[in-house]
């Protein structure tokens, strides 16, 4: 059986896809696109997605983190994904799909409104994946980088993107609490949030809102090494201001 991983290091779900190859103890290659560049990457080796991740499991495409868990559990059902009992399904099924449909999306417009107007942004990612001359590749992702951005409207949402911050991180806080996620056995809504919050937890602009909670402590137990920790001061002060960044008492 041969397992390949397409997809770009920033990406949340790209880390799921990791973790879970991980957990089911497979092996597996990863191969690490460009941000940016990776929609005509994945075309050139037979995706019909632009999408990341993306993996071909003994010769079968799969593409997106949801689609790759149900093809994890029917490959290897041990350990499972998923619960056994159907109401606690229903509850983790719930949480993931929120993890894909909402959380995801505020890392998302933050890390990319920072690559279009931070360029060493995309030099530290470039450098990260072993990009020969990552200064000179950051410089022509330059408009790769500003289409990606405009995909998810970063410039008109970033304000509400780090607003959503605080709320996001509390209900991953009440799903903690709650028993969904955080137990002694991960399923498969402990991947797709944990890597949502430790790309947050990786830009050091937000530490006051993230540090301190359960859900930061279960997104380090989870994902301990994520990629780059983009410093402060990326971000504009006047983004910072405001309750929603607070740190919970």
């Amino acid at each position: 059986m041969g397992i390949k991983l397409y997809g770009t290091k920033p990406s949340p779900p790209v880390h799921s896809a990791r973790l879970m190859l991980e957990y089911k103890g497979l092996d597996y290659k990863p191969i690490w696109l460009l941000p940016g560049l990776h929609p005509i990457l994945l075309r050139t080796r037979g995706f019909s997605g632009a999408t990341v991740p993306a993996a071909k499991i003994d010769g079968r495409k799969v593409q997106t983190s949801l689609a790759i868990a149900r093809a994890l559990d029917d490959l290897q059902p041990e350990p499972p994904l998923f619960p056994s009992d159907p109401e606690q399904r229903v509850e983790v099924e719930e949480a993931e799909r929120w993890a894909d449909e909402v959380l995801q999306d505020v890392p998302r417009r933050i890390v990319r409104w920072m690559s279009v107007h931070r360029p060493e942004t995309r030099t530290m990612i470039a450098r990260e994946i072993g990009v020969p001359l990552p200064r000179f590749a950051a410089w022509i992702n330059a408009p790769t980088a500003r289409y990606m951005a405009n995909k998810v409207d970063s410039d008109r949402e970033i304000h509400n993107a780090i607003g959503a911050v605080g709320e996001v991180l509390d209900h991953v806080d009440d799903l903690i609490e709650q028993g969904v996620i955080g137990g002694e056995v991960p399923n498969v809504a402990d991947f797709q949030i944990a890597t949502s919050v430790r790309a947050l937890l990786t830009v050091r602009d937000l530490d006051r809102a993230t540090k301190g909670r359960p859900a930061a402590d279960h997104a380090m137990r989870l994902v301990p090494e994520f990629g780059n920790d983009f410093p402060a001061g990326l971000l504009l002060a006047e983004f910072m201001r405001g309750p929603a960044t607070a740190r919970p008492d």
